[in-house]
């Protein structure tokens, strides 16, 4: 039996009423997730800048940029009080960023507590820093590499990405006036420490 025609008419106008209602329901949707993508680009996008390497290229032109932040107080590691770069003004420094949870930072531990002796014998030291390493994590890496050196803590790593620190380990030499003179983006050896030696004997 065929359909009145005014019924095939009123059927034939369904689909794009449809239509229509499922694409107003669906922008807000689609709008929604776009912003969504968007808003993570951009954070992704700051998350992953690459850390600043502005020391590093005055270093390689022979420049002595001023160490950042050096008035800047730290928490002493395992100690009460605080502790600073500048408080060490006079002194050549090599200022080593580390962490217990950092594989060659157990690498270089050693080395670096084997020459501190020599080099405070030259009026140098070296001054470990920890970046967003739990405190007692820190303290028992002290205690296994039986580490003599200062070490201070910096919590929120606002003192490490002032040297473009975001990796570890990394040092930097200082000579007695503040200023940096040589940088080890990684883990590093005894040449390195041999410049920190050579720069506090003939100062």
């Amino acid at each position: 039996m065929l359909a009145p025609v005014g019924a095939l008419r009123a059927n034939a106008t369904q689909p794009p009423l449809l239509l229509g209602a499922v694409r107003r329901r669906a922008l807000p949707i689609i709008a929604s997730v776009l912003g969504a993508a968007l808003v993570a680009l951009l954070v992704y996008g700051i998350s992953t800048q690459a850390a600043s390497r502005t020391l590093d290229e005055l270093v390689a032109r022979g420049e002595r940029p001023t160490a950042p932040q050096a008035g800047r107080s730290l928490p002493t590691l395992g100690a009460s009080g605080t502790g600073s770069l500048a408080a060490l003004r006079g002194k050549v420094v090599v200022l080593n960023f580390w962490a217990s949870w950092c594989e060659p930072c157990q690498i270089e531990a050693p080395l670096l507590e084997r020459n501190q002796r020599s080099l405070e014998h030259h009026g140098a030291t070296v001054l470990g820093v920890t970046y967003l390493d739990a405190s007692p994590d820190s303290e028992r890496f002290v205690r296994q590499y039986h580490l003599t050196y200062p070490n201070l803590r910096d919590d929120n790593g606002a003192f490490a990405h002032s040297y473009g620190t975001d990796q570890l380990p990394e040092s930097f030499i200082v000579d007695r006036d503040g200023h940096i003179v040589a940088i080890s983006r990684g883990e590093i050896e005894q040449p390195f420490l041999d410049k920190a030696l050579a720069l506090a004997e003939s100062a």
